[in-house]
C-alpha cells in the first residue's frame, strides 16, 4: 500500500494551478509552431504570431497566459491501494486549489450562488472527477477552464438514426454558432453515446489528450480527420478574423449507450488549452 500525505497533495495542486495558467504545455507549443507553418492568411499568421508571443512572454514573466484562469477542474485517477494521510482527498485538492489561487495571483473566478454572484474569494470549490483503478498509484491533472469556451459547450440527445453524420454535423455546428467567442484556435472535444452525464464528460476529458494525438481506433481516427477538415473550412480562424487555422486539433471519444439513445456533447478549449498532471 502506497500512503500519500495530503499537505503533499495540497502543495502539488497549488504548484499545478500555478503552471498550469503560465506555462503552456509542449504540445500546444508544438501546435502553435504548424499551425504557423500551414497559415496561408496573413492576418491570421500575424494573429497567430501575437498568441504565440503572449504565451512565450508569460511563460518568462510567470504571468497567467489568459486573464481567464478558470474553473478549477480536477481529475484524479486513484490507485485501490493508495491511502491518503493528515487529510481528506477532496479536502487537500480544494486547500491546493486555494492555496495556488492566491499564492500565483490568479484571478478568483467562481461565485457561491449562480444567482447572488458572491465571488468565494479563492477560487474554489473546484470540480473534481474522481476515478478508482487498480494498483497503487495516484494522479491528480488539474485543467483550468475559462467561461469563454465552457459557454460554448453543447449537448443533445439525437435520434439513433442520425447516425454517424448526425453527430459529425453536430460536432461542426458547435463550432460554427461559436464562431470567435471560445478564443480560437480551439480545442474540440467530442463524445458521442453514453447518457446524458458520461456524455458530456467523456467530451471533457477528450480534451486532456495530448494535442493531435489521433485515436487509437481508424475508424475515430478518420472521424477526427473529417472534422479537423470541415471545421478549418469554416474560415473563422486565430481569434474569429478568419484563416485556417480555427481548431489545432479534434479529439472525438465513442461511448456505448441506450439502444433509444444517441447523446452528443461538444466541449471547446480555448487556445491556451491548459492541463498540468501531478503523479504520485
Amino acid at each position: 500500500m502506497k500512503i500519500v500525505d495530503a499537505n503533499d497533495i495540497a502543495r502539488q495542486v497549488a504548484s499545478a494551478c500555478i503552471e498550469a495558467n503560465c506555462v503552456i504545455s509542449q504540445d500546444l507549443e508544438d501546435a502553435y509552431l504548424q499551425a504557423l507553418d500551414r497559415e496561408t492568411q496573413e492576418s491570421p499568421r500575424n494573429i497567430l504570431k501575437d498568441l504565440y508571443e503572449n504565451a512565450c512572454i508569460a511563460r518568462q514573466e510567470s504571468l497567467p497566459v489568459c486573464q481567464d484562469t478558470g474553473t478549477a477542474v480536477i481529475f484524479v485517477r486513484l490507485g485501490q491501494d493508495v491511502r491518503i494521510r493528515g487529510g481528506l482527498l477532496y479536502e487537500a485538492i480544494s486547500e491546493g486549489v486555494a492555496r495556488g489561487y492566491q499564492e500565483g495571483y490568479l484571478r478568483k473566478s467562481i461565485v457561491r450562488d449562480p444567482f447572488i454572484r458572491e465571488n468565494t474569494g479563492d477560487n474554489t470549490p473546484p470540480v473534481i472527477h474522481l476515478e478508482l483503478t487498480a494498483g497503487d498509484g495516484l494522479e491528480i491533472t488539474v485543467a483550468p477552464k475559462g467561461g469563454g469556451s465552457e459557454n460554448m459547450s453543447r449537448l443533445a440527445m439525437l435520434p439513433p438514426s442520425a447516425g454517424e453524420e448526425g453527430f459529425l454535423d453536430f460536432v461542426v455546428e458547435t463550432v460554427r454558432l461559436a464562431g470567435p467567442n471560445p478564443c480560437p484556435p480551439v480545442v474540440v472535444g467530442a463524445c458521442a453515446g453514453g447518457n446524458f452525464e458520461t456524455c458530456a464528460l467523456n467530451a471533457k476529458k477528450a480534451l486532456l489528450r495530448p494535442i493531435g494525438e489521433p485515436a487509437a481506433d481508424p475508424r475515430i481516427r478518420r472521424m477526427e480527420e473529417i472534422l479537423l477538415a470541415r471545421i478549418s473550412g469554416l474560415n473563422i480562424g486565430p481569434q474569429g478574423f478568419g484563416g485556417d487555422t480555427t481548431a489545432f486539433a479534434v479529439h472525438v471519444e465513442l461511448a456505448p449507450c441506450h439502444l433509444a439513445s444517441l447523446p452528443v456533447a461538444v466541449n471547446l478549449n480555448c487556445h491556451v488549452s491548459r492541463h498540468r498532471t501531478v503523479i504520485w
